[in-house]
């Protein structure tokens, strides 16, 4: 499996705080904006990059990543072109590790076995397949652990025990918390139901725990980074490209708005330590 993962939770850990996984959508607004986005990420704070794979039926997302992958396909993104974004990333940075999420349908119009191997030629390091469920992705997993890469899983607050270790078997990479019962940049979960939650995972896995959904601040980034391996942000980081669409400081916006939040995460266990 890529290391790279493994290293920086590792890293992490050894620091004693939690990380800062950002997504942004590739390509969103285009292309060459999208290239400089993801670039400025990991100077920015940004610990793991999530990188969204822009899709027309998206339906785990809410309206700001949906607008995303709108804007994204409408400059012409394509799941190649995607695989192309994230290579070109990977040649300037050869630490940050990077993760494809999205949808099945496009990575089987590509067929998995050449996606999975143009997504680690590409220094992809995990997939995040929504819509896949364990019952389903044996053939997904084949072939991303072929090509090394981590496929990670989703557990949410319902997700019971019994369902949990249907959930585990197979996962590796981390475990994704969906801290809330909806789509992206929904409603925010209470940070005692998360610490709760995650409290409860950890007694069923060793993998880490990396909780997203409804993060739209530093300071609630730092209270989910008290307890998880790490804090999830996507849909306030889209909103802040939507905000700055043909500025010329879009890059520069999102860039000070995911140092706001690495700051929150990284100060979160010195304030309670």
């Amino acid at each position: 499996m890529s290391a790279r993962l493994t290293r920086r939770f590792e890293a992490l850990a050894r620091a004693g705080r939690a990380g800062l996984v950002t997504f942004v959508t590739a390509g969103d607004p285009d292309y060459e904006t999208g290239l400089e986005i993801v670039r400025a990420l990991p100077q920015a704070g940004a610990d793991v990059i999530e990188l969204g794979m822009p899709f027309t039926d998206p339906m785990a997302d809410g309206p700001a990543i949906q607008e995303a992958g709108c804007r994204a396909l409408d400059a012409g993104m394509t799941l190649a072109r995607v695989l192309d974004l994230a290579a070109a990333f990977r040649a300037g940075d050869a630490d940050t590790p990077v993760v494809l999420m999205g949808y099945i349908n496009p990575i089987l119009a590509m067929g998995l076995e050449t996606f999975t191997a143009r997504a680690a030629a590409a220094g992809v390091d995990g997939l995040i397949v929504v819509d896949m469920p364990p019952e389903e992705d044996a053939p997904l997993r084949r072939a991303a652990s072929a090509q090394g890469l981590h496929l990670i899983r989703l557990a949410t607050p319902t997700t019971d025990d019994d369902r949990l270790v249907r959930v585990l078997d197979g996962a590796s990479g981390f475990l994704y918390y969906v801290s809330v019962a909806g789509v992206t940049g929904s409603k925010s979960a209470a940070g005692a139901d998360i610490d709760a939650a995650v409290a409860r995972l950890r007694r069923q896995t060793d993998l880490p725990i990396a909780v997203g959904f409804g993060i739209r601040t530093a300071e609630q980034a730092g209270a989910v980074a008290r307890s998880a391996d790490a804090a999830v942000v996507g849909s306030a980081i889209v909103n802040v490209v939507k905000a700055h669409l043909g500025r010329p400081d879009l890059v520069d916006a999102v860039s000070r708005f995911v140092a706001d939040l690495s700051a929150g995460v990284r100060a979160a266990r010195k304030e309670h330590s």
